[in-house]
Order: structure tokens, then C-alpha cells, then sequence
């Protein structure tokens, strides 16, 4: 175990998109389905990628040029996350080496577990699809509590759901909101998926206990 996570961590929770999982392609396809529809031309995915952890308004803001203040972004917003609901694990995948991040934790019974803003209808059959589902240990989705990160109830609840003090745990995620909200919830080390959706050179804004660029480098921080 690396000297510096002193006491051995109990736990390791991820969140789901841009850190364990790679969304984008469908969260884009979404978008392009809407764009289909009206007539318009499909977006390149890498112009829509940097979107993808931002939710309904970040991708409809850049692949429909819509607003939350405008008239019609309520029925675009429910036309695209339903649109997503049956199309969330088309393309979508496991990012390289999260296997075997996930299998070398299992392998020395360190329990692992998902805390994501992604509302439950599209968690659910996303971590079925991928066979994830059976493998964590808890699965937080962004309605599970009263309040979604960066507050640190869901991390909290967590906690309590393994009935693991806060102070033993690491959680890793790709914006800054994970960040924040694992300081909040007092955990021993929060660390950032620099692999994900997130802009390299906001990374270092956030101070995280550490900078993964590729999901295996976490390996070097808890072997």
C-alpha cells in the first residue's frame, strides 16, 4: 500500500460518466437524433465530447444552440433524455484499464462503488448493460438523496450504505464538483480523472489529492 494513503483505504467509490465509463458516443448520438429529426446535419462526436459531463443543458446548448431560457428548451431537454433512455449503452463503454482496476480491487476485497448526478432511469440500465450492477458494492444515482454533488450527502449516504467511516474511503471523478464534493464529505483522498471530459488544464484548479491520467494510475497509488 502507498505510504502516503495512510490509513489503508476501506473503500474506493467512482463516479460513472467520464471516469469509469465512456458515454459520450451515445450521449452525442442524443443529440445528433435530435438534430436528424429537424433536419439538420449530425455534429462530429469530438465536437460534442467536452460537453458530455454537463448534462441535458451543456449538450443541448452546444448541439442545439438552446438555452435553458428559451421556450423550447423544456421540450427539447425531455425529447433528448428520452431519446437517451433507450439508447444509453449503444456505443458507450468501459474506459481502458478500468478492468482491471476493477478486478484488481476485487481481487484484494476492496469494495468499490458508483456515486454519479446521473438520474436512476439512465443509471440503472446503463450498469446493467456494461455488468456492473452486480459487481458494486453501492450505486448512488443523482436522485437517490435529497440533494446530488457537489453536495456530500450522496458520498455520506454512501458511506453509510457500507457502513465504512468517511475518513477510509477515496473517491475519484472528473469534474470539479467531485472534487469539492469529497471534500465536503470529509473522505480521506479525493482524486481526479484527468482521462475523462474534463479540460487538462483545469485539473490543477481543483487541488485533488491526485491527478489520474489513465484509469490504471491509481494502481501505483493504492498497491
Amino acid at each position: 500500500m502507498n505510504p502516503h494513503l495512510q490509513p489503508a483505504p476501506s473503500a474506493v467509490l467512482f463516479d460513472l460518466d467520464g471516469t469509469l465509463v465512456d458515454s459520450a458516443p451515445d450521449l452525442a448520438g442524443a443529440v445528433n437524433a435530435l438534430r436528424v429529426r429537424r433536419g439538420l446535419t449530425e455534429l462530429p462526436l469530438a465536437q460534442l465530447r467536452p460537453f458530455a459531463s454537463q448534462g441535458a443543458r451543456g449538450l443541448l446548448g452546444a448541439g442545439m444552440g438552446i438555452t435553458p431560457e428559451h421556450n423550447d428548451f423544456e421540450m427539447l431537454r425531455d425529447e433528448f433524455l428520452d431519446y437517451y433512455e433507450t439508447h444509453c449503452c449503444v456505443h458507450s463503454h468501459l474506459f481502458d484499464g478500468v478492468e482491471e482496476v476493477l478486478q484488481w480491487l476485487e481481487s484484494h476485497h476492496l469494495p468499490w462503488g458508483i456515486i454519479t448526478n446521473k438520474h436512476t432511469r439512465f443509471t440503472t440500465p446503463l450498469v446493467q448493460a456494461l455488468g456492473l450492477d452486480a459487481r458494486a458494492a453501492v450505486i448512488i444515482s443523482g436522485d437517490t438523496t435529497a440533494h446530488a454533488k457537489p453536495h456530500p450527502l450522496p458520498l455520506q449516504h454512501a458511506a453509510n450504505i457500507l457502513k465504512r467511516p468517511v475518513e477510509q474511503l477515496i473517491y475519484v471523478g472528473d469534474d470539479a464538483r467531485d472534487i469539492e464534493a469529497a471534500r465536503a464529505a470529509h473522505y480521506m483522498s479525493a482524486f481526479a480523472a484527468a482521462y475523462g471530459y474534463c479540460q487538462p488544464s483545469e485539473v490543477a484548479t481543483w487541488h485533488a489529492d491526485a491527478i489520474l491520467n489513465t484509469p490504471t494510475d491509481i494502481l501505483k497509488l493504492l498497491k
